[in-house]
C-alpha cells in the first residue's frame, strides 16, 4: 500500500480577502501599540501573541484538511459470483433441457478469464444459502409482554437465522465482495435472480454504486413457469373420530395450458385406498376434497397423490402425506331452553341418540315447580361453578334470557368466558318469545353474530313455508354439507321442508360468515341472514335464525336433521379437543400451518383440585424435525379460566413435537403439530431476470447473455483503476486545534491582566 499525505484548502476569494485583511490590520494595530509604549517587551509579547492567534484563525478560515491517500500496490480484483442454489438445477435454459447450473459453468472456470488476469486478479466464488450464525440463546415469544423479550438458555440458533433454512441470498455475496476486496474493480454475477433470504439485492446494489463498483449480470433461466402439476396442500385434520366420515380438502396447482382430468389417490398406513377423478384447471389452482372414514383407532398417516401428466417437467411434487389420530369420541353438550318447543325436542333426541355425544338438558319451563325430569339427560340447575361449566364442549341457548328462574348476568359472563377462554362452542337458537333480546345487554351481547330488530322481538311468522338458500360460503362449508357432492347438496337444501317462523334479523355483523340466507325476504342490507357463524376468542359461535330444522325429518326421518346437528357439535368442539390430558388442554390455530406462518397456541391449565390455574409458570418446548429446540413461555390470558397463550413460527415442514409443562402442578402434556410447506429453494420455479437487471442498472453495469463474456472482459480491461482510498482529517474543526486555540485565548487574556491592561 502506497501512502501520500497533503494538506488541502477550500479557499474562496472572499475568505482570502477576509483572512489577508485580518492579518494586515492586526499587524498594523500591533505596530502602533508597540510604538506608543516605546517598544516595551510586554507589549511586544502581547501583540505577537495576538498576531499569532489571528494568523491561525485566518489559516483555519480556509478550511484546511489533512488528506491521506492510500494506493494499493497489487492489481485490482474482479469478483465472479455464481449461483449454486437448488433452483439452478431447473432445466429450462435450452431445448436440450440444459439446467441453469450447467449454463453458467463456463463462467466458473479460471481459464475463461485468462485474458483479464494481466489487468486484474480474478476471484471466482459460488454462493447459495445464507450462512448459519453461531449458536446463541433462544428468544422466547410471549403473546404479550410489556417488559420486552426475555431469553433463556436453549440449544438452537437465534431466530434471526430462522433455523438455518436453505435459501438464496443475493445481497450478502455482493456486500461481502466489497468488504473482502478493498481494491474491487467490478463484479460479475451469474444467477437466475431467485432470492428468498436476506435483504433486498437493490440495497446491496446501492452500496456498490456509492463505491463506484459496477455489476455485470448474466441472467439464466426462463421467466415463465414450466409446465407442471403440483399438489400444494393436503388439509388433513389433527384427529378424526372412529366410524365418522371426514372430508379432507386439497389443492392442485397447474401451469399446463389446458384443463385435464386426473386421478387423485388417497392411501392410509394400513393399505386402504380411496380414488377420485378431479378436473384440474389450466394455469390456476383447483380446490377439491376427498372423504376418509376411519376404521381403526390409533395414530396413522394419510398420503395423497395425483397421477403424473406427460407434459409436466417433474413429478416429485405430486404427493403429500400427513399424520392423523383416530379416536373415540365423547363430547359433552348442554342444551338450555324455556318451553319444550318442537325444535328443542327433536334436537335433544338427535343429540341423545348420537353415540359420540353426552347431552345434558336444562329446561326453564315456567309451569314447573322444579327443574329436571325423569330422563337422565336432564339437570336441575345451571352448573354451580366455572369448573363444572368448563366440562361442556358446546352449549345451546334456546329461547331463554335474563329473568327470574332463568339465566343471570353472572352466568352470561361465565358463558362468554367458556367460549373465549376455553374454546367451547355456543349456539344461539332464538324463539318466538323473544327472550334472547335480554341477552344483548349482557356479556353475551358481543357474541351474537347478527343485529336484531328491536321493534319486532317476537320475530316473523308465515302461513306458508319459507326456505333457506345457501351462500357461496355455505356451499363450501362442512356445516351445511348434507350430501356427498356439491350438486347433490344444493339439491337437498333446495328440497328441504320449509320453516314458518324466523328471527327478526337485520344483518350479519362484520367479521362473521353467513352460510344461509332467506330465499325470498330481504331488507335494505340485502337478504336476511339465517345461519351465521363467527369466531370469538378461542371458541366458535353459531346463530340459527329459525326453529324449523326439525321439519327436515319429513319423509327421510333422521337423515338430514341428525347429520346437520352432529356436524355442528363436532365443528364447534374440534379445536377444544386437539390435545388434552387430566388437567391440561392445548389447541392451536391454524390447524395445519404452513412453514413461516405464525401459529397461535392456546392452553387451559387446571390445578389438582380442578380449579383454573391463575398466574402460573407454563412453558412450551418445541422440537422441530431437525431437532432444533425452541422454548416458549406462555402468557396468562384469562386467570379466571386458566387460559394461557403464546406464538410460534415453524420454519421447517414436517412434524414438530410439543411438550407443555406447568411448574406449579408438575404436569406435562405432549402433542405434535404437522407443518405443511416446501423449502424455500425449489426446482422448477420461474427465473427472475428483472432482479438482476435492477442490480445492473443501479450499479451502472451491464446485462449480458452467457456467450458475451468477452464483452465483459473488454469493459473491465478499459476501466480505470478504482480511486485511491482517501482519509480526510478536518483541521479547522479538529478537537486538538480547537483546544489549542482556546488555550491561546486564555493565555492572551491572562497576560493582558498581568501587565495591567485590564
Amino acid at each position: 500500500m502506497i501512502q501520500t499525505n497533503m494538506i488541502s484548502f477550500a479557499w474562496t476569494p472572499w475568505t482570502i480577502a477576509i483572512a489577508v485583511c485580518a492579518v494586515v490590520v492586526t499587524a498594523v494595530v500591533g505596530v502602533i501599540a508597540c510604538r506608543r509604549t516605546r517598544w516595551r517587551r510586554s507589549t511586544i509579547a502581547l501583540e505577537s501573541l495576538r498576531f499569532a492567534m489571528v494568523s491561525i484563525a485566518a489559516f483555519l478560515l480556509g478550511g484546511p484538511e489533512w488528506v491521506e491517500q492510500f494506493r494499493p500496490e497489487e492489481k485490482p480484483v474482479v469478483a465472479v459470483l455464481w449461483d449454486d442454489s437448488a433452483s439452478m438445477q431447473t432445466r429450462d435454459v435450452s431445448a436440450a433441457a440444459q439446467s441453469r447450473h450447467d449454463a453458467i459453468m463456463p463462467l466458473t472456470q479460471m481459464d475463461a478469464w485468462s485474458s483479464l488476469q494481466e489487468r486484474a486478479d480474478v476471484v471466482i466464488e459460488p454462493f447459495a444459502e445464507t450462512k448459519e450464525e453461531p449458536r446463541s440463546p433462544v428468544t422466547i415469544h410471549p403473546i404479550s409482554n410489556t417488559s420486552g423479550p426475555q431469553t433463556v438458555g436453549a440449544s438452537r440458533t437465534d431466530l434471526d437465522v430462522e433455523s438455518g433454512e436453505l435459501g438464496t441470498d443475493l445481497s450478502s455475496p455482493l456486500v461481502d465482495a466489497a468488504r473482502k476486496h478493498s481494491h474491487l474493480l467490478g463484479v460479475v454475477l451469474a444467477s437466475d435472480g431467485d432470492w428468498n433470504q436476506g435483504s433486498a439485492p437493490v440495497q446491496a446494489a446501492g452500496r456498490l454504486r456509492s463505491l463506484g463498483i459496477p455489476v455485470f449480470v448474466f441472467p439464466v433461466g426462463s421467466d415463465t413457469k414450466l409446465p407442471d402439476v403440483e399438489l400444494v396442500s393436503f388439509d388433513v385434520p389433527t384427529f378424526a373420530i372412529l366410524g365418522k366420515r371426514v372430508r379432507i380438502g386439497f389443492s392442485i396447482e397447474s401451469s399446463l395450458p389446458r384443463d385435464y382430468v386426473t386421478t387423485v389417490t388417497m392411501t392410509n398406513a394400513s393399505g386402504g385406498e380411496v380414488t377420485k377423478e378431479v378436473r384440474v384447471s389450466a394455469m390456476g389452482r383447483t380446490n377439491d376434497s376427498i372423504e376418509f372414514e376411519p376404521t381403526s383407532l390409533g395414530e396413522t398417516s394419510l398420503s395423497l397423490s395425483i397421477s403424473s401428466h406427460p407434459s409436466e417437467v417433474r413429478d416429485d411434487n405430486n404427493e403429500l402425506a400427513a399424520p392423523i389420530s383416530i379416536r373415540e369420541e365423547k363430547l359433552k353438550v348442554l342444551v338450555i331452553e324455556s318451553l319444550p318447543r318442537w325444535e328443542y325436542r327433536y334436537l335433544r333426541n338427535a343429540l341423545s341418540r348420537d353415540p359420540g355425544v353426552d347431552v345434558s338438558c336444562l329446561l326453564f319451563h315456567p309451569g314447573l315447580d322444579k327443574r329436571g325430569g325423569g330422563n337422565a339427560d336432564y339437570i336441575s340447575d345451571f352448573p354451580a361453578t366455572k369448573e363444572e361449566l368448563a366440562r361442556y364442549d358446546v352449549v345451546f341457548l334456546g329461547d331463554v334470557g335474563i329473568d327470574d328462574g332463568q339465566l343471570t348476568p353472572e352466568q352470561c359472563e361465565w358463558l362468554r368466558g367458556l367460549v373465549s377462554q376455553q374454546a367451547s362452542g355456543l349456539v344461539f337458537m332464538p324463539g318466538w318469545q323473544g327472550r334472547q333480546f335480554s341477552l344483548l345487554d349482557t356479556e353475551l351481547g358481543d357474541l351474537v353474530p347478527v343485529e336484531l330488530d328491536q321493534s319486532q322481538p317476537r320475530g316473523w311468522g308465515s302461513r306458508t313455508a319459507q326456505h333457506f338458500e345457501l351462500t357461496e360460503l355455505g356451499r363450501r362449508s362442512l356445516l351445511t354439507k348434507l350430501s356427498d357432492t356439491s350438486d347433490e347438496n344444493l339439491e337437498v337444501w333446495g328440497n328441504l321442508p320449509g320453516f314458518q317462523w324466523h328471527a327478526p334479523v337485520l344483518r350479519a355483523k362484520p367479521g362473521t360468515e353467513t352460510l344461509c340466507v332467506h330465499q325470498e325476504t330481504s331488507n335494505r342490507f340485502g337478504r336476511l341472514p339465517l345461519l351465521v357463524t363467527r369466531t370469538f376468542g378461542a371458541g366458535k359461535v353459531l346463530f340459527m335464525g329459525t326453529d324449523g330444522a326439525w321439519r327436515w325429518r319429513k319423509g327421510v326421518e333422521d337423515l338430514y336433521h341428525y347429520r346437520f346437528w352432529g356436524q355442528v357439535v363436532r365443528w364447534m368442539a374440534y379445536r377444544r379437543n386437539m390435545a388434552q390430558g387430566e388437567s391440561m388442554r392445548l389447541y392451536y390455530s391454524p390447524e395445519r400451518p404452513q412453514t413461516r406462518q405464525t401459529v397461535t397456541v392456546n392452553a387451559n391449565v387446571m390445578e389438582p383440585s380442578g380449579e383454573p390455574l391463575s398466574k402460573g409458570d407454563v412453558t412450551l418446548r418445541i422440537v422441530s424435525p431437525s431437532n432444533r429446540v425452541e422454548t416458549i413461555r406462555m402468557e396468562s390470558g384469562g386467570e379466571q379460566w386458566g387460559a394461557f397463550s403464546g406464538r410460534m413460527t415453524p420454519r421447517e415442514p414436517g412434524t414438530h413435537q410439543l411438550t407443555m409443562f406447568c411448574k406449579q402442578t408438575g404436569e406435562t402434556l405432549e402433542t405434535s403439530v404437522f407443518v405443511q410447506g416446501a423449502s424455500l429453494e425449489q426446482v422448477g420455479k420461474p427465473a427472475r431476470p428483472e432482479v438482476l437487471e435492477e442490480i445492473a442498472r443501479v450499479t451502472r453495469g451491464q446485462v449480458l447473455a452467457i456467450d458475451r463474456k468477452g464483452d465483459v472482459m473488454q469493459w473491465l480491461s478499459a476501466m480505470p483503476d478504482p480511486p485511491p482510498s482517501i482519509r480526510r482529517i478536518a483541521l479547522w474543526s479538529h478537537p486538538i486545534v480547537v483546544g489549542c486555540f482556546v488555550a491561546l485565548l486564555a493565555l492572551f487574556w491572562i497576560a493582558r491582566k498581568g501587565v495591567g491592561l485590564i
